[in-house]
C-alpha cells in the first residue's frame, strides 16, 4: 500500500510499476512533460486514419503487377481464400473495425481506466495496437482477411479506444486553467498519427518490396516495433498530480460560471442526465457531417473539378484518360493531406480558443459556420473555384477535429474531473455511431444520384444540403445543453473517500502546488517536446508537398 511521506510525495513501495500510485508526481515535476507523453501514444493510434495507404499493395498482394481476381467471389470467401487477391472495399470494413471497437473499448473499460490509472492503460493500449499490428501481419504473410480483420481490425481497435482515453482526466486534472488546450494538445496527435504513418509506411513498403512480396507484413511488423517503443515512452512518463494539487499562484475563478460545474457526477448517473444524451448528439451530428467528407474527399475532388485540375478546364470526368485521371487522383490524394493538416490544427486552435469563449459557444460556431459552409459548398463547385472549395472544407475539417478535443473539456465543464475519462469513454460511442451514419449517408446518396444521371460534378450537391440539416440538429441539442440539476451532484465527503482509496489520505488535506509545476517549458520539456513534434513537422512538410500540386 502506497504511503504518504509528505504532501506530494507519495512512496510507492509495495506496488506494482504499472500501478497508479506509482505514477503519482513529487516535487520537482513540471506538468508540460504529460502533454508529449499524451502525444506519444496518440500519434502511433492516430495511423488508423492512415490505413489506406495499405490497400492497393494488399489488393495485388498475390498477382504482384495486378490483382489477381476470382470472379464473384463472396465477401465470406475473401475471408478464407489463399488465391484470389483481396478487393479494396472488402480491406476497407477496417475503417468500421477501428471505430466502432475504439468507441465500444473507451465505453466498457472507462471506469477501469480511472481506477488503474493511464499508465497501465497505456500499456494495455500499446500491446494491443502493436500486437494487432503483429496479428495482421501474420494475416498478410499467410493471406487470411479474417486473420487481418481480428488482429489489426479488432484487437489494434480495442488498443485504439484505450491508448484514446488514457490521457484525458490526467490533462484535464493538470491543467485545471486550460481544459480545453489540455487536450487538444493531446488529441491533435490522433488526427496528425496519418501525416507520419502514411509517408512512413510508403517508405517502407518500397523498402521491403521485393519480386514476391509488396512489402506490406514486412512494414506492418517494423511499424509495430517502432510504435510500441514510442508508446511504452508514452505509458511510463504519464504522471497523476496528487489529489489537491492546483497550478502555483492559480485559484478557480471567484466569478461563477454555471457552465462549468464546481462538483462532480459519478459515472454510474452521468449518462442518466439528459446534458449527458445532448452532447452525445452534439458530438455525433458533428462527426457525422465530418467523417462523411473524409472519406470521400478525394473522389469528391477528382469529379468536381475533374480536368480543371491538370488544365484542362473544359474536360469533365468522364471524358478524362486513364493517365489524366491517374493525375488528378494524385494531386486529390494531397486534398485529403491537407484536409488531414486541417483536422490537426483545428484540434488545437478550437480548443484552445473553447478556454476563452467556453465550450457551449464553441460548439456555436462549429455548427452555424459549418451550415453555411456546406450550403456554400455547391456555389464554390460552380464558380470552379478550387481555392474556395478547399478553404471551405478545410475549415470544416478544422471544426470536426476541434469537436473531438473540446468535449472532453466540456463534458469536465459538466460533470466534473473526478469520472471525466470514463464519461468521455462512454461518450465515444457516438464516434462509433457517426462512423457508420457519415460514409453511409455520403455513399448512399452518390450511387443514387449517379443512378439517376446525375452530372458527376454536381453529384455532392444534395448531400451537402442534407449536412447542414443534420448540422441544425445539432445546433438544436446544443442550446439545450443547461448545468446539471444539483441532485446529480457527490457530496464532497464522497469524492475525497475516493479520492484517498486511489491515492493517499492527502486527498482530504489542503489544495497547493507541493513544489510541482514550475519550469515551464524547461531543457527536459523541451526535448521531450522535440521528441514527439520532429515526426509531426516531417508530417506537416509530406503533407504540404503534395498539396501544393492542387493549385
Amino acid at each position: 500500500m502506497a504511503s504518504v511521506e509528505s504532501a506530494g510525495t507519495i512512496s510507492g513501495a509495495g506496488t506494482g510499476f504499472l500501478d497508479r500510485e506509482r505514477t503519482i508526481a513529487t516535487a520537482g515535476f513540471n506538468r508540460w512533460l504529460v502533454p508529449p507523453a499524451a502525444l506519444c501514444i496518440h500519434l502511433c493510434i492516430g495511423m488508423a486514419y492512415g490505413f489506406s495507404v495499405f490497400w492497393l499493395p494488399l489488393s495485388r498482394a498475390i498477382g504482384l503487377t495486378a490483382p489477381k481476381t476470382c470472379g464473384d467471389i463472396s465477401l465470406l470467401q475473401e475471408l478464407f481464400t489463399t488465391t484470389c487477391d483481396w478487393k479494396v472495399a472488402s480491406m476497407g470494413w477496417m475503417y468500421t473495425l477501428f471505430f466502432v471497437l475504439l468507441g465500444i473499448a473507451a465505453a466498457v473499460w472507462g471506469g477501469w481506466l480511472e481506477r488503474v490509472g493511464p499508465r497501465k492503460a497505456g500499456f494495455v493500449s500499446a500491446l494491443c495496437w502493436c500486437g494487432g499490428l503483429f496479428l495482421g501481419a501474420i494475416g498478410v504473410y499467410t493471406h487470411q482477411l479474417w486473420l487481418l480483420w481480428l488482429g489489426s481490425g479488432v484487437i489494434g481497435g480495442v488498443g485504439l479506444g484505450l491508448g484514446y482515453i488514457s490521457p484525458v482526466s490526467t490533462l484535464v486534472k493538470w491543467f485545471p486553467d486550460r481544459r480545453g488546450m489540455a487536450t487538444g494538445m493531446a488529441i491533435m496527435g490522433f488526427g496528425g498519427g496519418a501525416m507520419i504513418g502514411a509517408p512512413l509506411a510508403n517508405l517502407l513498403m518500397n523498402y521491403f518490396k521485393t519480386p514476391t512480396s509488396v512489402g506490406v507484413w514486412e512494414t506492418f511488423v517494423a511499424m509495430g516495433v517502432i510504435y510500441f517503443v514510442f508508446m511504452m515512452i508514452g505509458a511510463f512518463r504519464y504522471r497523476l498530480p496528487p489529489p489537491g494539487w492546483q497550478p502555483e499562484g492559480w485559484t478557480p475563478p471567484v466569478k461563477a460560471n454555471a457552465m462549468i460545474s464546481k462538483n462532480n457526477v459519478h459515472l454510474n448517473d452521468a449518462h442518466k442526465t439528459p446534458q449527458f444524451w445532448l452532447i452525445w448528439w452534439v458530438l455525433c451530428l458533428n462527426v457525422s457531417a465530418g467523417i462523411g467528407v473524409i472519406g470521400m474527399a478525394s473522389p469528391m475532388l477528382q469529379e468536381i473539378f475533374a480536368g480543371k485540375l491538370i488544365g484542362l478546364p473544359d474536360v469533365g470526368f468522364n471524358a478524362l484518360d486513364a493517365g489524366q485521371k491517374a493525375q488528378i487522383a494524385a494531386i486529390a490524394a494531397g486534398f485529403a493531406g491537407l484536409l488531414s493538416l486541417f483536422n490537426i490544427g483545428g484540434r488545437f486552435f478550437w480548443a484552445s480558443l473553447s478556454d476563452k469563449i467556453g465550450r457551449k459557444n464553441t460548439y456555436y460556431t462549429f455548427f452555424i459556420l459549418g451550415i453555411v459552409l456546406y450550403a456554400l459548398a455547391p456555389t464554390f463547385a460552380a464558380m470552379g473555384s478550387k481555392l474556395l472549395f478547399v478553404l471551405g472544407f478545410g475549415i470544416i475539417l478544422s471544426m470536426y477535429g476541434g469537436g473531438f478535443a473540446t468535449v472532453p473539456a466540456y463534458l469536465a465543464d459538466m460533470f466534473g474531473t473526478q469520472f471525466v475519462g470514463a464519461i468521455h469513454g462512454r461518450l465515444l460511442t457516438a464516434w462509433s455511431t457517426a462512423g457508420i451514419i457519415g460514409p453511409v449517408v455520403v455513399n448512399y446518396i452518390r450511387e443514387f444520384q449517379l443512378a439517376a444521371g446525375v452530372p458527376r460534378d454536381q453529384l455532392y450537391n444534395t448531400t451537402m444540403y442534407i449536412l447542414c440539416a443534420m448540422l441544425i440538429a445539432g445546433l438544436i441539442c446544443n442550446y439545450l445543453i443547461k448545468p446539471v440539476d444539483s441532485k446529480w451532484h457527490m457530496k464532497e465527503a464522497d469524492v475525497a473517500k475516493l479520492q484517498a482509496a486511489s491515492a493517499s489520505a492527502a486527498a482530504a488535506g489542503p489544495h497547493g502546488s507541493y513544489g510541482i509545476g514550475f519550469g515551464g517549458l524547461d531543457a527536459k520539456a523541451a526535448l521531450f517536446w522535440a521528441f514527439v513534434g520532429i515526426p509531426l513537422l516531417w508530417g506537416v512538410w509530406k503533407t504540404l508537398e503534395s498539396a501544393v500540386k492542387i493549385f
